[in-house]
């Protein structure tokens, strides 16, 4: 199978990190790989190094949170087209402004509708 598009997942509560990989394991058969991280700054590095399409990112992790990573990779050039989706229990407007402040592309509130995740990968990735 030729992949075609990639898919970051970067939580550190393995409970989401299944949950998301089960929920976007149905596109594999289009071409789509997954790749899952468990804190900041292993997000960063992978984002760097594979230069997937589209990243789930949750806010609130070690190492490196959330908006760090999405500010860092949005100011680089070669990395800004990237579409980031910032995945947080906090709900509030404040948290949704700094995630637009650092240049989300989405934010989504946990519990997240697995539906709305694929839905939205496929159109993020032109499936």
């Amino acid at each position: 199978m030729i992949v075609m598009h990639k898919i970051l997942i970067a939580d550190d509560e393995p409970h989401i990190r299944i949950l998301l990989e089960q929920t976007l394991e149905e596109l594999e058969d289009e071409g789509v790989e997954l790749i899952v991280t468990e804190n900041g700054s292993e997000a960063l590095e992978n984002i760097q190094a594979e230069k997937p399409a589209l990243v789930f990112l949750d806010v609130m992790m070690p190492k490196m949170n959330g908006f760090e990573v999405c500010e860092t990779v949005k100011k680089q050039k070669d990395l800004r087209d990237l579409f980031i989706v910032l995945l947080t229990a906090k709900g509030q407007e404040f948290d949704k402004l700094k995630g637009q402040e650092v240049g989300a592309d989405l934010y989504m509130t946990k519990p997240f509708n697995p539906d709305e995740i694929v839905s939205k990968a496929r159109e993020v990735l032109g499936l």
